[in-house]
């Protein structure tokens, strides 16, 4: 009698904590709402991927050169949107499952305890590394702007700009749930296109111009060996931060409805296709045609070198603004997830307002404080691209799947996955060797708060 109480106990109990659990995730922001359409996951995804990384491809291309430049963006567009298409697959590995976040996706890969630590710290690393560099590109966007717009007032402080987009971050933090972020995201993908065509277009009339008068120099920027070699460790790692939206793809999808005649992985590779296709159309004319039009004088961020028409670049620069603003959420959307549900689960705070409004506060002033502190976009691109963004992107969706799926040896996916993981794990132990260096370079130079 008393084995059939316990039993009815444990029941009554694990019942009230799987109905606990799912009133949590009808509450937190990546579940809250599975209404979303296959053409969303295709602007969520431009939005995430096009973003500050490809204002400094011309840059990276200065430090490859030509030839190893393209190659290094090819690679990495081929490469990356295979693996994104691996952890679309297994989003539902599991028949009547959804691993709607990337380190629930770890667990069911690597074991429970030990997945979980492999993938959250690396996921939640991208996505804070991510919302400080676009805390530093939304300031330093905006005050260019201001700079082409009202000259004689030139001399305001990137500090007061960059407390701006905090400022807005700060309002539009409030926003309950993923799927509330759709129009956002998508004036933030037009934005992201718009300004790439921009920066593309004003740099080959500017290189027609002048290259009447001089041509630029083409070789890499580096005068030493070891300049060299710093510079193609951090090239690597700026590319590497361009391709850097499959943080948040698991929980994109997430947003999608599935059913077991309708799974959500035709939808949402669908999205996928397109953005990459869109991403293509603005990374390599963005590339080449910075590279083309200023050789090795290029800045870190190729609007930064563009100075005419004042009010076209005004405009550009504007349009990054924007696009970040919304980039910012998205990244950030995963990060609120995390921190509610730690919130509510471990320190036994009431889901409601109030634990929004402290807690996704509290995250856009720390962000936005580092990026005061050290707003160094070029160094910032190739520390954080290879020393965390090359795990999530290039070789943890491999060694997921082939833990899961064990391809065959000597298979495409065999061969695919092992040159990722190569490939991947040399990204992240160079690159940041060179992103290092370039924030070495600019400290010398630099004054807090400026």
């Amino acid at each position: 009698m008393v084995d059939q109480r316990n039993i009815m106990s444990d029941a009554t109990s694990r019942e009230r904590t799987k109905q606990t659990e799912e009133e949590l995730n009808n509450w937190l922001p990546i579940t809250a709402n599975r209404e979303a359409k296959w053409w969303y996951s295709a602007f969520h995804n431009v939005t995430a991927m096009v973003g500050a990384g490809v204002l400094g491809l011309p840059y990276a291309m200065s430090q490859l050169g030509w030839v190893p430049g393209i190659i290094g963006i090819t690679l990495s567009w081929l490469i990356t949107l295979y693996t994104l298409w691996q952890l679309v697959e297994l989003h539902e590995d599991v028949p009547g499952k959804r691993f709607d976040r990337y380190p629930e996706l770890g667990e069911h890969a690597f074991g429970p305890k030990l997945g979980y630590w492999i993938v959250m710290p690396q996921q939640l690393a991208v996505q804070v590394a991510t919302n400080i560099v676009y805390m530093v590109t939304g300031g330093k966007s905006l005050k260019k702007t201001w700079d082409l717009m009202i000259p004689h007032l030139a001399n305001v402080r990137k500090t007061y700009f960059i407390l701006i987009f905090a400022a807005v971050q700060l309002c539009l933090s409030q926003i309950p749930n993923f799927n509330s972020l759709k129009a956002i995201s998508l004036l933030a993908a037009v934005m992201s296109f718009s300004y790439s065509a921009i920066a593309c277009i004003t740099c080959i009339i500017f290189g027609v111009k002048n290259h009447h008068v001089s041509t630029p120099s083409y070789a890499v920027r580096g005068k030493t060996t070891a300049g060299i070699v710093f510079d193609v460790f951090n090239a690597i790692g700026t590319i590497a931060f361009s391709f850097a939206g499959h943080s948040v793809v698991l929980e994109i999808q997430a947003t999608i409805p599935s059913t077991p005649e309708k799974p959500s992985t035709k939808p949402m590779w669908k999205g996928v296709v397109v953005a990459y296709l869109i991403v293509a159309l603005c990374y390599f004319p963005v590339a080449i045609a910075g590279f083309w039009a200023y050789g090795n004088a290029v800045e870190d961020d190729v609007l930064i070198s563009l100075e005419h028409p004042p009010w076209l670049i005004s405009l550009a620069n504007f349009m990054v603004f924007l696009h970040v603003v919304g980039s910012w959420q998205v990244f950030a959307m995963p990060v609120f997830d995390m921190l509610e549900a730690y919130l509510v689960k471990n320190l036994n705070f009431t889901p409601g307002t109030p634990l929004r409004i402290i807690g996704r506060s509290g995250y856009v002033v720390i962000t936005a404080f580092i990026g005061i502190c050290i707003p160094f976009f070029g160094g910032l691109l190739g520390f954080f691209g290879g020393l965390i963004f090359a795990p999530i992107s290039y070789f943890i969706p491999c060694i997921m799947w082939q833990i899961l799926r064990k391809p065959k040896r000597w298979s495409f996916h065999w061969f695919a996955c092992w040159i990722s993981n190569v490939l991947g794990v040399l990204i992240m132990v160079l690159s940041p060797i060179g992103g290092t260096r370039e924030i070495v370079l600019s400290f010398k130079s630099y004054k807090f708060f400026s």
